[in-house]
């Protein structure tokens, strides 16, 4: 098996120019195979407040023309451990809801038969549930750490079931999630009422809060994830409002009093033992941000879930 192909040479082509693939990594039709592929979704009809997710893969791809191949953090060179390739985006119709949630099942059913793990960089929440789907056909039912300011197990708006702010709702219904193993982390913010509380905590949720995780300390936090998540197959969803707006102030629904991106950061590398099977990074609008933070700490995000991928390269 010859070496993984890895990111064009900056000392050769300067970062600013080139192709403008995820962390300058070659193409997916220009590998014979990927263990792990970083793909686009860039739609965002789902949401309830302000759009503009859909330029999200295109503004996190830009900024993460500046990582460089090894990971300090998890000591690991992610991109020669195993070949990691920019699959593109999946083109879906951005004026129907259900359509696009077919199509990005289809495409994620697509990847996983070829055995090629997913980051998923969108794009609005309601992306994780076709991609959820898509791994529950070949895993079984799923844990899964979900950062977020918001519980995004709403039942409907305006008679919707297909939202951002309603994916898990739905993948607890359909039995998707192992709700033995599932938790938000990083949540905040006002709610509609108590009752979004208990409707959550019915469907097996728990909720580490971002004031938690402050009082707490990462390092406990993650311990106590990782004691609730086992060796289960592991999907992590992040919504890039998980950050404080101080730290992603490019996104549609902020909430103050939120995690800093060295707290994300440092959770995720965390997990690094954990059987992680995919990951997605969401609600990057690069309309509302400013000298690309949000779509840097994304970046970022999608560097380290990469990582832990490439660690757990047999899973």
């Amino acid at each position: 098996m010859s070496a993984p192909i890895g990111p064009t040479d900056s000392s050769r082509v300067p970062r600013f120019a080139g192709p403008a693939t995820f962390a300058r990594l070659p193409r997916l039709d220009q590998v014979d195979h990927a263990g792990i592929a970083v793909v686009g979704v860039p739609f965002d009809t789902g949401v309830s407040y302000r759009p503009g997710a859909r330029f999200g893969p295109s503004s996190i791809r830009e900024a993460s023309r500046l990582l460089r191949p090894y990971n300090p953090g998890l000591d690991v060179s992610p991109f020669a451990e195993v070949q990691v390739a920019d699959g593109g985006d999946i083109a879906v119709n951005p004026f129907s809801i259900g359509d696009a949630v077919e199509t990005i099942q289809e495409a994620a059913t697509g990847f996983a038969r070829a055995g090629t793990r997913l980051v998923t960089l969108g794009g609005d929440h309601t992306i994780a549930l076709p991609l959820l789907r898509a791994l529950h056909a070949q895993h079984g039912p799923i844990a899964m750490l979900h950062f977020d300011a918001h519980l995004d197990t709403w039942d409907t708006y305006f008679g919707e079931p297909y939202t951002h702010g309603t994916p898990f709702r739905r993948a607890v219904e359909e039995g998707i999630l192992d709700t033995e193993a599932i938790s938000h982390v990083g949540t905040r913010g006002p709610l509609y009422g108590k009752k979004d509380l208990e409707d959550d905590r019915r469907f097996g949720f728990g909720i580490v809060t971002s004031a938690d995780v402050m009082r707490k300390g990462v390092d406990e936090i993650t311990d106590a994830l990782r004691q609730r998540i086992g060796n289960r197959p592991l999907y992590v969803s992040v919504d890039i409002d998980v950050l404080d707006p101080a730290h992603a102030p490019g996104t549609g629904t902020p909430e103050a009093g939120g995690l800093t991106s060295r707290e994300l950061l440092e959770i995720l590398r965390g997990l690094s033992s954990c059987n992680l099977v995919g990951a997605d990074v969401v609600e990057v609008a690069p309309a509302y941000d400013h000298a690309q933070i949000t779509a840097t700490a994304a970046s970022h995000v999608a560097y380290d879930l990469v990582s832990v991928l490439a660690l757990n390269k047999g899973a």
